[in-house]
C-alpha cells in the first residue's frame, strides 16, 4: 500500500511539475513551432531594382513617399508643443513636413488598432465594407490575454466558442478582390515599393507582391523584434504589467522577408534597416517614377532602442520612458536621412511625403502621456485613440506652414494620391475617400466601428456609443476637443440623429471576416500600470 501511494505521489508530483512548466514556459511554444516550420536564414544582401541610368526627358510625374509610424501618440512628437517626457525629445524632422507643408489639425486615424488602419489607407475604403473590423492575430495570442487577468474589477470575456469560424491567421488580411494603392499607380509608370510592416495578410494572395507592390522587405505580421536577443548595441524595456509585452518577447522573431523569399535575419536595429534599405531604393529609383510605402513598426512594442539613441537621453530618469524616447529620437533622426536623400538626389521638389500614424499611443506602455491633451488610448475611439499626425510636403504645391482644420482620414490618402499622380480612381466599388489637396468636397461625416462599440464625428460632433460598458458619449468637439463634457442626455435630439447615421451605416456592412475572440477592458484616462479603480472610464474592446 505505501509503495502504491509513493507511485502515485512521484506520478502526480510530475503531472504537477508538467502543469506549472507548461503554465510558465508555454507562452513560448507559437514562437518555437514557428521557428521549426520555418527556419530563419542568416542575413542576406538586397539589391533593389534598379530604374533607368539617365532621367527620361519631359514632365515627370510626382514621387508618393507614404510613412507610417506604428502605436504614434499625437504628444509623441514635439510638432504641437508638447513631445516625449515633457519635451524631452524633440522631432525636428518629422516636424519639417508640417512647416514645409500642411498639418490636419483633425487628421483621424482610420481605426483605433494597426490591421484596420492599414487596410483603410492601402483600399480608401472602410475596411468594415470588406468584412476587415477585427485586427489580425494569432488565435494563441488571444489565449493567452484571455488568460492574463490584467483587470481585478472587470474580467476579459474570452468567446471560445467562435475559435470554429476563426480562419488561419496567413489568411487573415484584405481580399485579393480589393484594389490597393499600388496597382492604381501602377498603370501610370510608377515603381511600387513596400518596406517595413504589412499585416494585412501572410498567405500568397494576401502579400505585398501579390496585391501591387513590385518589391517588398518587412514583416508580414504585425510585429518583429527589432534587434536580436543579447545585441550589445540595444537597450531594451520590458513591461512586467502587459501579457501582450510578454507574448511578444517570447515568440517575435528577428526576421525579415524579401518577396516572398525565405525570412532571414536582417542587419542591425529595425528602423534603422528599412530607413537604409529606403535611402537605396530612392537611389535605384531616383530616374523614375516610385511610390514608396515605408510602414515603420516603430515604437510599437516590444521597446528597443538603440544604445546610442538612449545614451543621448540621460535627463529622461524613468527607464521605460527613455527607451520609448530613444526609439521616437531614432525615428526621427532617420525620417531626417531619407528627407536629406531625396535633396541629394534633385528629388525633393517633385516628392509628395506623408507622415501619420496607425493609431494612438499606447494604453499597455505604461507611459501616460502619449495622446496628451486628448483622453484616450489605442483600442478606444476617444480622441487619443485616432486623433493622429497628418502631414503633407509637397514643394511648390503646398503652401508651407499651412494648418487645416477640416477633417482628415486614413481613407483620404488613396484619393489624394490618385489625384497628385493622375491615377484613376476605382469606379466599380464604393469608395470612401476623399482628395484633401483638391478644392473639391471635404469630408463632412466619418465612421468606426469594432463589434458593438461604434461611433460617428458629424461636423464638430461626435457620437461614441458601447455595449460594455452599456453607454452614449456625445460631444461638441468644437467647444470639447478633449472630450470632457458628455452632452447625450442634454441633447437627446442631436444623439437620436447621429444614432440614426450609425444604424444606416452598420445596415450597409457586411459581417466580419473572422470573429472578434475576445473583449478586453481599457481604461480611458490611465495606462495599463496604474491601480484600477471602480471610479475610472472604460470600454471594451472588441478584437
Amino acid at each position: 500500500m505505501n509503495r502504491t501511494m509513493k507511485w502515485l505521489g512521484a506520478v502526480a508530483l510530475l503531472l504537477g511539475a508538467g502543469y506549472l512548466g507548461l503554465r510558465q514556459y508555454g507562452i513560448y511554444i507559437p514562437g518555437i513551432i514557428g521557428e521549426l516550420r520555418e527556419p530563419i536564414a542568416d542575413n542576406r544582401p538586397v539589391t533593389w531594382d534598379q530604374g533607368p541610368a539617365t532621367t527620361p526627358s519631359g514632365e515627370r510625374p510626382p514621387n508618393v513617399i507614404l510613412i507610417v509610424a506604428d502605436d504614434l501618440g499625437v504628444n509623441d512628437i514635439s510638432l504641437y508643443g508638447g513631445g516625449v517626457a515633457g519635451g524631452a525629445v524633440p522631432t525636428p524632422n518629422i516636424n519639417s513636413i508640417a512647416k514645409q507643408g500642411v498639418s490636419f489639425s483633425n487628421g483621424y486615424a482610420a481605426n483605433s488598432t494597426c490591421s484596420p488602419s492599414r487596410a483603410a489607407l492601402m483600399t480608401g475604403r472602410y475596411p468594415t465594407r470588406f468584412g476587415f473590423e477585427f485586427t489580425a492575430v494569432p488565435a494563441s495570442f488571444v489565449g493567452n490575454l484571455a488568460h492574463a487577468g490584467d483587470s481585478p474589477l472587470y474580467p476579459a470575456i474570452y468567446h471560445k466558442e467562435l475559435n470554429h469560424d476563426l480562419p488561419a491567421y496567413a489568411d487573415m488580411g484584405v481580399p485579393h478582390d480589393q484594389i490597393m494603392l499600388p496597382e492604381i499607380l501602377k498603370p501610370k509608370g510608377y515603381h511600387t515599393i513596400h518596406i517595413g510592416k504589412w499585416h494585412l495578410g501572410e498567405a500568397q494572395p494576401l502579400r505585398p507582391t501579390s496585391q501591387g507592390f513590385d518589391e517588398s522587405l518587412g514583416l508580414r505580421a504585425g510585429g518583429g523584434m527589432f534587434a536580436a536577443s543579447g545585441d550589445p548595441d540595444a537597450v531594451d524595456a520590458r513591461l512586467p504589467w502587459d501579457p501582450i509585452d510578454r507574448y511578444l518577447w517570447a515568440n517575435l522573431p528577428y526576421a525579415v522577408y524579401w518577396g516572398d523569399d525565405q525570412r532571414f535575419r536582417p542587419k542591425g536595429h529595425l528602423t534603422d534597416y528599412f530607413t537604409d534599405n529606403a535611402i537605396a531604393a530612392i537611389e535605384a529609383n531616383k530616374n523614375r517614377p516610385f511610390f514608396l510605402y515605408l510602414a515603420y513598426n516603430a515604437p510599437h512594442t516590444p521597446l528597443q532602442a538603440t544604445k546610442a539613441d538612449y545614451d543621448a537621453l540621460p535627463q529622461i530618469k524613468d527607464h521605460t520612458q527613455r527607451v520609448y524616447g530613444a526609439m521616437i529620437r531614432q525615428l526621427d533622426r532617420r525620417i531626417g536621412d531619407l528627407l536629406q536623400k531625396l535633396k541629394d538626389t534633385g528629388l525633393d521638389q517633385n516628392t509628395l511625403v506623408i507622415f501619420t500614424s496607425d493609431n494612438g499611443g499606447a494604453w499597455y506602455t505604461g507611459i501616460p502621456d502619449h495622446n496628451k491633451p486628448y483622453r484616450g488610448f489605442k483600442g478606444t475611439f476617444f480622441e487619443g485613440g485616432i486623433h493622429v499626425p497628418m502631414l503633407m510636403r509637397w514643394p511648390g504645391q503646398i503652401a508651407p506652414g499651412t494648418v487645416r482644420p477640416d477633417t482628415a482620414q486614413h481613407l483620404d490618402m488613396f484619393a489624394t494620391i490618385a489625384a497628385a499622380t493622375g491615377a484613376q480612381m476605382p469606379g466599380d466599388r464604393a469608395m470612401d475617400s476623399f482628395n484633401l489637396l483638391g478644392t473639391g468636397p471635404r469630408r463632412e461625416v466619418t465612421f468606426w466601428r469594432s463589434g458593438d462599440y461604434r461611433v460617428v464625428r458629424a461636423g464638430d460632433w461626435k457620437l461614441q456609443v458601447s455595449k460594455r460598458p452599456d453607454k452614449v458619449w456625445l460631444f461638441n468637439l468644437a467647444a470639447d476637443p478633449t472630450e470632457q463634457v458628455n452632452l447625450a442626455t442634454r441633447e437627446p435630439q442631436r444623439t437620436a440623429e447621429l444614432l440614426k447615421l450609425i444604424e444606416v451605416q452598420n445596415a450597409r456592412m457586411p459581417p466580419p471576416l473572422w470573429p472578434g475572440l475576445l473583449e478586453a477592458p481599457i481604461r480611458i484616462d490611465v495606462p495599463l500600470n496604474a491601480p484600477w479603480r471602480k471610479d475610472q472610464e472604460y470600454i471594451y474592446w472588441a478584437n
